[in-house]
């Protein structure tokens, strides 16, 4: 069939700390629309945001669905009835939903997106800002949620990452989920390199299955889908589960830590990077947290290094004048503490050579000579010989010039791991099947 309409739907904030997932209600989406005249252009996508922002959920992430139909009124009708049943706003969600009906997005979306990434953008900004683009929007509660909504239909992958997320019935909602640990290590060993970030080997820690009351039951972060179809038929699980989608993201591409900030001109909960030189020696708290400045641009930003990420060593073993490059989100100053950069990377440019003097060593019977006084020589106490120099030694560094990244247990949905360092997809083709799509039963409504 021919179809004569492009329609891409972006959503957010449907969600709370208390349950219900916006990944869910997208499941829920395209289980729906799917059902009409309509054909899928891309995956849905699952777009991280600014990880900073103080009221986000979990990992504040959005979603759009792109599609082409021939009756988008009535599809628009159903996602917003979609959107009313599946968000928890009793909890305090505040679901954004966007529709946009032109083929190319446009220019004032993808820039509109792009700061979403690292700056706080206000409900009310996104409010104005989709009444002066025309968008056909809808929101309840406050209406944070159309930030999310505006932003996951501009953005532009550069480089993405898929989800596999697989959904609980709704009578598991709630309820501890059970897995094979081992089967969870056997797919990590049988998918890698093309899976990432699905078991801690430190912690001996799942890293697939959330903690909280929400309808995922497991994600399985990748590169190709059929990668991520094959991990899941290695777990192991004796819960019915009720189906399962794959999400083409922004997960694992650091997105959020591309941008440089400029230290006289950040503000709270901005994320980004910072190139510096060290310009005060490493403090050691209680606790193993690190702090040192950084100046960059004549001016100077207190970095903090919280001891979960592991980066404390290399913290400490930071000298002044090592040129760095660090990432992370800006702290609010409080009455108590000051701003700061919640360090998330450290990159090392540059380290300083740290030289030592010492007294000279006797050529004669190879003993350290001792000095005779303030600005006098030194004399052998053996031999007598005598010297006007101090001897001068290198001492080897502890670091080198590399990225640090945290260990994979402070991981957030945004950060590159290890193995995604020097590499970058551009390259999944969505199929047009229902493998990136799937449920285990015929939907009643319920």
């Amino acid at each position: 069939m021919d179809y004569n309409q492009v329609l891409t739907i972006g959503f957010d904030d449907t969600d709370s700390p208390k349950g219900m997932c916006t990944t869910f209600l997208a499941y829920r989406i395209v289980e729906e629309i799917k059902k009409t005249n309509c054909e899928f252009i891309d995956f849905p996508k699952l777009i991280r945001f600014n990880p900073n922002i103080p009221w986000k959920t979990r990992g504040n992430g959005a979603v759009s669905l792109s599609i082409k139909t021939n009756n988008s009124s009535r599809i628009k009708n159903k996602i917003k009835n979609l959107v009313k049943k599946y968000s928890d706003i009793k909890n305090g969600a505040n679901p954004g939903l966007v529709f946009y009906e032109k083929e190319n997005i446009s220019k004032k979306l993808t820039e509109f997106s792009n700061l979403a990434l690292w700056q706080l953008i206000g409900r009310n900004y996104a409010k104005k800002f989709a009444i002066q683009q025309n968008l056909d929007f809808f929101y309840l509660g406050n209406g944070q949620g159309l930030v999310g909504a505006i932003g996951a239909i501009g953005y532009q992958f550069n480089d993405h990452t898929l989800e596999l997320l697989s959904y609980r019935k709704k009578s598991q909602f709630g309820k501890k989920r059970e897995i094979s640990i081992q089967s969870v290590k056997e797919m990590q060993k049988k998918t890698a390199p093309f899976t990432f970030n699905n078991f801690d080997t430190q912690k001996n820690r799942v890293l697939i299955t959330p903690r909280g009351p929400d309808p995922v039951f497991y994600g399985i972060r990748g590169e190709k889908i059929d990668s991520l179809l094959h991990a899941a038929k290695i777990l192991k699980h004796k819960e019915q589960l009720d189906g399962y989608m794959i999400f083409k993201s922004n997960q694992g591409t650091g997105d959020h830590l591309k941008n440089e900030l400029d230290v006289n001109n950040t503000k709270p909960y901005y994320s980004g990077k910072i190139t510096g030189v060290v310009s005060s020696i490493p403090k050691t708290i209680r606790g193993g947290h690190v702090f040192f400045h950084i100046l960059s641009k004549s001016a100077e930003i207190l970095c903090a290094v919280y001891s979960p990420t592991g980066l404390g060593f290399v913290a400490r073993n930071l000298a002044l004048g090592d040129k760095i490059c660090v990432g992370g989100g800006i702290r609010k100053a409080s009455r108590h503490n000051p701003r700061a950069l919640n360090t998330e990377f450290i990159k090392i440019l540059s380290l300083k050579k740290i030289l030592q003097e010492s007294n000279p060593l006797c050529v004669n019977c190879n003993k350290k000579m001792k000095s005779k006084g303030v600005g006098q020589n030194f004399q052998c106490i053996k031999c007598g010989a005598m010297s006007s120099t101090k001897e001068i030694t290198q001492i080897p560094r502890q670091i080198q010039n590399q990225l640090y990244i945290p260990k994979i247990s402070a991981h957030r949905h945004l950060t590159r791991p290890e193995q995604r360092l020097n590499m970058n997809n551009d390259d999944s083709k969505f199929i047009k099947s229902n493998s990136w799509f799937h449920t285990f039963r015929n939907y009643s409504g319920e």
